[in-house]
């Protein structure tokens, strides 16, 4: 081979992580690589020029898209032209299913021997099944996360290998870069502190970003020592900004530079407990050994539907991961400021409530590749299998 040309789409901080990570591993292996597509801030420090901000595409939940159909639309034909102008020889497709796969289909239309690879299996094991079989129409190759995911895959006629969670190859921040940020937050080196995570989408942070700033309001009243961090990704730093202004407890807000910005990863391995909204944050708090409890709500009708399709009782991987329900999860109906606050409050005043949440994110971060070689680079080999 010669020359390659890579086009990747992601459309979201989760999914920039991952595209990052791949393309740092395709430069490992071929230097004369070339990429175009769509990403955010930590694919376009790699070299990639994104056809138009990724925050366009990071909606989430079956009824939060509707009012976004026409930009999504026109953004699809957009891309779509894009890809036959670059003529790559691969299309990587990164999470965000409901853009990216539309976008392949379409590709696939006017180039049918363009090989198609999306990078996260969709979580089929947990609801709708059919969406694999769906999938297999435009895509030839996943790359998995989770080492269950591979038959669910295959079984649909798409090949698929388990290539691990980079999060499980990211060092815990030292012991002097906790205190540092600490010192750098004006925050006592003794003092515990309570991370919120409300969500990285406009629509989760005004669904729980209420809820989560009157909690800690609760939990600052009975431990008047706590401090609270919340992060927050560039493209609603506004937003969490504007929420957390004149609060009556010490709130400190980081601004992240990026997916995997070390003062994050530092806020939470120096946390004493996290709260946080389900989703891909909870592995990088397991991987900071941060114990946690997880809420998460939607809107009315989309919570009637995910409730109907749903295959499993649990969201949140660490759970998945060790088959137990050591997380606290709170979902939907379940998602009340008491159940919230009282699983908190048990995190933030018992070490052996959060020893035990912490002795188990060691044996999930060993079924994600923990100590194996990194996840990027497994990725890429993978990708070149299936160009090859």
């Amino acid at each position: 081979m010669s020359g390659l040309t890579v086009y990747l789409i992601a459309g979201e901080p989760s999914g920039d992580k991952l595209g990052a990570a791949l393309m740092t591993g395709l430069k490992t292996l071929r230097p004369d690589i070339q990429f175009r597509g769509i990403g955010g801030p930590e694919m376009t420090a790699l070299g990639l020029k994104s056809l138009f901000p990724m925050a366009e595409l990071s909606i989430m939940g079956l009824v939060e898209i509707l009012p976004k159909v026409p930009q999504l639309l026109k953004r699809i034909a957009e891309t779509v032209s894009d890809i036959a102008q670059a003529d790559p020889d691969v299309l990587i497709t990164i999470d965000s299913p409901d853009f990216c796969l539309r976008v392949a289909g379409r590709a696939r239309k006017s180039r049918p021997d363009l090989r198609t690879v999306h990078y996260v299996a969709p979580s089929v094991w947990a609801w709708r099944p059919k969406r694999a079989d769906k999938m297999a129409r435009s895509i030839d190759h996943v790359l998995a996360l989770l080492p269950f995911e591979p038959p669910y895959m295959e079984a649909a006629g798409m090949s698929c290998d388990f290539v691990g969670h980079p999060i499980a190859t990211v060092p815990v921040p030292s012991r002097k870069d906790q205190i540092s940020l600490r010192a750098d937050l004006g925050i006592p080196q003794s003092a515990p502190v309570l991370t919120l995570l409300p969500g990285s989408r406009g629509s989760e942070i005004r669904r729980l970003g209420v809820q989560f700033k009157e909690l800690a309001s609760r939990v600052v009243a009975a431990h008047e020592d706590v401090h609270v961090i919340v992060p927050t990704v560039a493209a609603q730093r506004d937003t969490v900004t504007e929420l957390f202004t004149g609060v009556e407890f010490p709130v400190h807000l980081l601004h992240q530079s990026g997916a995997t910005d070390q003062r994050k990863l530092a806020a939470f391995a120096t946390s004493t407990a996290a709260l946080a909204a389900s989703g891909t944050v909870s592995l990088e708090l397991a991987a900071m050994g941060t114990p946690m409890v997880i809420g998460y709500r939607t809107s009315a009708l989309t919570t009637m539907m995910v409730k109907r399709m749903a295959k499993i009782d649990t969201a949140t991987l660490v759970n998945l991961l060790t088959e137990t329900k050591l997380v606290p999860e709170f979902l939907f109906e379940a998602c009340t400021s008491e159940n919230l606050l009282n699983a908190t409050m048990s995190l933030m005043g018992d070490i052996e409530v959060r020893e035990r949440q912490i002795a188990g994110f060691d044996k999930a971060l060993l079924k994600l590749g923990r100590g194996g070689e990194d996840p990027g680079l497994r990725a890429a080999r993978s990708v070149l299998s299936v160009i090859r």
